[in-house]
């Protein structure tokens, strides 16, 4: 189960809808039932299906999910259907509407991302980062999950992620003796350090570091800093990062990294959703 709260979905519908739908009640056809039906108008990923049901129904409507998130849908396929009163679907029909088109546009572009690494590389992993549009976590999240990737980092206390900035208060000594004192405190979590050169990486490498994350490396930089580094500690793992995008994902994944770690889903066009209403 992924989870988006009851609070979310309210904020999303209360975002268009203030008291009432002023023309609904001036044609006078609130109270008439109807159906909306929903469905891409191309082929994608769906996502946000779910989401989109509880919007319905958090106003009374029925909705039944016909396709659930992560459900590859030709064009016309519909992946939901909600009936009731002419007022309630049109009071949320938007919200519903906007919530699927924008976690399918991810949701696709996340799986020709991931279908393209793993031709190349049928082991590697897809990571997203917390690079999203401030307060679209759950939906974002959600979505890229459902277009085949994982979350490279939920937030801050999850994991262990050295970046420059944090070094930047620090010798290279102390940041080196910092490592095992780390694993130490935190014994389940793995320490990540970003890097920009293979010489770093190989210093972090040495110091003990479990999972080097190289930062804008190109792909032959990438493959030289990946043989290096595993000659020195064949088990450690390696994540590509910064400009990774689904035309350049084959060639990254095919370097020997573990991980591709990517924000470029997040940005782009949204499917377009059809919500074809009918009068029951």
């Amino acid at each position: 189960m992924f989870w988006v709260s009851d609070s979310r979905i309210e904020a999303w519908i209360e975002e268009d809808l203030h008291l009432m739908d002023a023309t609904v009640e001036a044609l006078g056809i609130e109270e008439r039932p109807g159906r909306v039906e929903c469905f891409p108008k191309e082929d994608c990923v769906i996502a946000g299906v779910e989401e989109a049901a509880r919007i319905f129904r958090t106003v009374g409507a029925g909705a039944s999910v016909e396709r659930p998130s992560g459900s590859v849908l030709t064009a016309g396929t519909v992946c939901l259907r909600a009936e009731g009163t002419a007022g309630r679907l049109h009071a949320v029909y938007k919200a519903a509407q906007n919530v699927m088109e924008y976690a399918s546009g991810i949701a696709t572009r996340c799986a020709r991302l991931v279908r393209n690494a793993k031709n190349a590389a049928p082991s590697v992993e897809v990571a997203v980062t917390r690079k999203h549009f401030p307060g679209t976590k759950p939906l974002s999240v959600k979505a890229a999950l459902a277009g085949g990737a994982t979350a490279h980092r939920l937030g801050l206390s999850e994991s262990i992620l050295v970046f420059d900035q944090h070094r930047e208060f620090m010798t290279e000594q102390e940041f080196a003796t910092a490592i095992p004192r780390m694993a130490a405190r935190y014994p389940e979590k793995r320490i990540m350090a970003e890097v920009d050169s293979t010489e770093e990486a190989v210093r972090f490498a040495e110091a003990g570091v479990d999972v080097v994350q190289c930062e804008r490396f190109s792909p032959p930089e990438l493959r030289e800093c990946v043989g290096r580094i595993r000659r020195i500690r064949p088990g450690i793992r390696v994540s590509a990062a910064g400009g990774v995008n689904a035309d350049n994902a084959a060639e990254y994944a095919a370097t020997g990294v573990d991980v591709l770690v990517t924000s470029w889903v997040y940005f782009g066009k949204p499917q377009d959703v059809k919500m074809r209403f009918s009068r029951l």
